[in-house]
């Protein structure tokens, strides 16, 4: 073929150019995931564990259960309904009262919620909270499902600039979750009460105002939930919340009608050192007692049970646990590392609860005593509202074991 000119010259091509990365993510084993920062900038560290929930990451964010702990979000759309000043879980503002890192797979978008008023860029910021997006998340979930949920350091420097073998020994040194109390960072600092009851749309929380015939609860504050202590005021109760330090002389002294085991962080056996013998002095004095969480789990301790630590943990709000009372199966809010082990637990105390993912105990009745537990979250936020129920079973223990109706009995 005839040509009559020589063809245009092609312009070179641009050469490639990777985008800075921005923040690392360095597990213990040395291994080194890239991404790009967002949140406080500087260094921060704990066990990485998955949270499979697609909804309610600011609840989740603000959940003092989290402290310590690293929150792998295995639902890749993080921010996009922004942040506002309702969503909150933890009593206290401080950054130790949630998480200490999240990991995210997508870029996180503009907010589009009528209902957010900031960034979740600038609102981890305020809390004090280091993130990392761009990360392979179904490959760390996997990895963690595989081997167990691993130390790690979340790095953060808009320079790229990183001392890796600094960050790689820092991971390898962090002390395992095994026999950390982190209950001290994130329980009140002294008693208050509380009277906030549920949101609706337009009108938001409601308040509860004191009424006789009102049930007194004490809430033993491990790292409590907001939703926690809504429910028990939208259940009829006036609710007191002390420290998780709190002797039983002065819960008695209170002249409960029933006492609240909350929720909260780290190993349930660290935590027992002081709080079982509390629970213990309680269950002996046949208070009503209602425990969540590490509330269920330090119930099962003060029996004489034990807890052990699990390989990956239950996190997320689609989690199927069966209630043997009812012989319904509920779909839960589930945030724990730690289980009580059935088989450790004497004959007075009857499993009610079971997990149809792995088989594991989720909830414990005293047959000898008023008492029970759950692993789950009933409260959700986030999560679904199966378990509600149990707020009003824990104020039908407190009814039924009140004097004048124990008298009639």
């Amino acid at each position: 073929m005839l040509h009559d000119a020589a063809a245009p010259a092609r312009p070179a091509p641009e050469p490639w150019s990777e985008p800075l990365a921005t923040a690392l993510l360095v597990l213990a084993d040395g291994t080194v995931l890239e991404g790009f920062g967002i949140g406080r900038e500087g260094v921060a560290d704990g066990e990485v564990c998955f949270n499979t929930a697609m909804t309610g990451y600011q609840e989740i964010l603000t959940d003092p259960s989290y402290a310590g702990q690293i929150v792998t979000f295995t639902f890749p759309h993080i921010g996009n309904t922004g942040t506002n000043d309702e969503d909150l879980e933890s009593l206290e503002a401080a950054p130790a009262s949630g998480v200490r890192g999240a990991v995210i797979a997508s870029a996180v978008t503009r907010p589009s919620s009528w209902r957010s008023s900031s960034h979740l860029d600038a609102w981890l910021k305020a809390r004090g909270i280091t993130g990392i997006t761009g990360i392979d998340t179904r490959a760390l979930t996997a990895l963690i499902r595989d081997h167990g949920m691993p130390n790690a350091v979340i790095a953060n420097d808009p320079s790229g600039q990183f001392d890796r073998e600094a960050l790689k020994a820092r991971a390898a040194a962090l002390a395992p979750m095994e026999g950390l109390d982190l209950v001290p960072p994130v329980t009140s600092r002294e008693r208050s009460t509380w009277s906030e009851t549920t949101w609706a749309v337009k009108s938001g929380y409601g308040t509860r105002a004191a009424a006789d015939g009102s049930f007194r609860v004490v809430a033993i504050d491990y790292g409590v939930k907001r939703n926690i202590l809504r429910l028990l005021a939208q259940a009829g109760c006036d609710v007191t919340v002390v420290p998780a330090t709190t002797s039983a002389e002065e819960i008695l002294a209170l002249k409960p009608d029933g006492v609240f085991l909350s929720n909260g962080p780290g190993d349930p056996a660290a935590t027992g050192a002081y709080a079982v013998p509390v629970i213990r002095s309680l269950l002996e004095q046949r208070v009503p007692t209602f425990g969540i969480c590490l509330g269920h789990q330090l119930m099962g301790l003060a029996l004489g049970g034990r807890t052990v630590k699990m390989g990956q943990g239950h996190h997320g709000a689609n989690h199927p646990v069966k209630d043997h009372t009812t012989g319904k199966v509920e779909i839960v809010s589930m945030n724990h590392g730690f289980a009580v082990d059935p088989k450790s637990l004497p004959d007075t105390a009857v499993e009610t609860h079971v997990s149809l993912f792995d088989g594991s105990n989720c909830g414990l009745s005293l047959t000898d005593r008023p008492a029970f537990s759950v692993q789950h979250h009933p409260e959700a936020s986030p999560g679904p509202r199966d378990s509600h129920y149990l707020f009003e079973r824990f104020v039908t223990l407190m009814r039924e074991n009140r004097p004048e109706t124990v008298q009639k009995g």
